[in-house]
């Protein structure tokens, strides 16, 4: 669980929720982004004392995406999966108990959730999130790290976290691809948990988002560049549009090839996509092929092709390419 100046009402009734859970042997390690003492204080308070709960920090901010590769890195040896949990959701009791067995045919899988507003307690429907296989994963991300729980394993790949020069990583879209170029992933249609909605998510449930119209991944590109890089020059934009799309995804696949080497064949196939191998005319015959399918949409392609170019104007993959120096490249048994 990642941890950062919870909301004590909220904070309370998750953790409770995992205590309630009908599968009971399990530690639950809290990282803690920023001071780690308050936090902690909070969590003996709500769990009276429960010796499960291991709370971990360094007194400094590592934001979202860094809190969670620390979580991940104080995960037990021994310990046979991992399911991440955010501070403000709401599991429900069966959660582990109907998606723990799924782990024995696949390295990660997901259920589904009730999506609540906060406060209000208003629900405003249920997530629809559909596996449509590793290649569309690196496309578009349809796993929330909160509904998720992967094997141990799945680590000794994802670990340490590929970090862009930019805000533009997601722990969970990692996590997916490095699952489904294992031994795969899977979603179920069961609701597992509430999925807490309200002003401070760091992303929310994307089925939300409001801005659907043919600019509005030049607008979300002029909102990160400006959030991100502190600028809406020409410049600043084209940087973010190549990394939220392109950039990220070239970043992913090409740290799994660092990983595990060419003898790694089941990766290989995501490479003439998205990695530095990629081509335009297979990305294009890609897009063309998700839009028809419903994986994605129209303006999520026309953004896609966007990056591409972008990409072209600023060298973007020898920008992926110093990115990954900083990527350890683990050979693993």
């Amino acid at each position: 669980m990642a941890a950062f100046q919870p909301d004590p009402e909220l904070f309370r009734r998750q953790l409770q929720s995992l205590q309630a859970q009908s599968i009971q042997d399990w530690t639950c390690v809290v990282s803690v982004d920023g001071e780690r003492a308050p936090v902690a204080a909070l969590v003996v308070e709500i769990t009276d004392g429960d010796e499960r709960f291991v709370v971990i920090g360094e007194d400094r901010r590592r934001g979202f995406y860094g809190n969670f590769e620390q979580a991940l890195e104080a995960v037990p040896a021994d310990a046979a999966w991992v399911a991440l949990a955010d501070q403000d959701d709401h599991w429900y009791p069966h959660k582990l108990e109907t998606l723990l067995p799924l782990l024995e045919d696949h390295s990660l899988v997901s259920g589904q959730a009730r999506l609540v507003t906060y406060p209000g307690g208003v629900e405003l429907g249920v997530t629809d999130r559909a596996d449509h296989g590793a290649a569309s994963t690196v496309l578009i991300n349809q796993f929330t790290g909160s509904l998720c729980v992967f094997e141990r394993t799945l680590l000794d790949d994802a670990l340490p976290f590929p970090h862009p020069p930019s805000h533009v990583a997601t722990h969970d879209h990692w996590l997916a691809v490095v699952a489904g170029a294992r031994r795969g992933t899977a979603i179920v249609d069961e609701i597992v948990q509430d999925y807490v909605q309200h002003d401070a998510n760091v992303y929310g449930d994307p089925s939300r988002a409001g801005d659907t119209g043919l600019l509005a991944p030049l607008r979300n590109a002029l909102r990160l560049a400006e959030r991100v890089e502190g600028s809406r020059s020409p410049l600043a934009v084209v940087r973010m549009t190549f990394w939220t799309y392109v950039g990220w995804r070239q970043l992913m696949v090409d740290a799994l090839a660092a990983r595990r080497g060419p003898e790694w064949r089941v990766a290989l196939p995501l490479a003439g996509g998205f990695g530095r191998a990629r081509s335009y005319r297979k990305l294009n015959a890609q897009l063309g092929i998700a839009v028809a399918q419903g994986v994605i949409s129209s303006r999520y392609a026309w953004g896609y092709r966007a990056s591409w170019f972008a990409g072209v104007l600023i060298g973007g993959r020898g920008r992926v390419e110093r990115a990954l120096a900083g990527v350890t490249p683990v050979r693993r048994p």
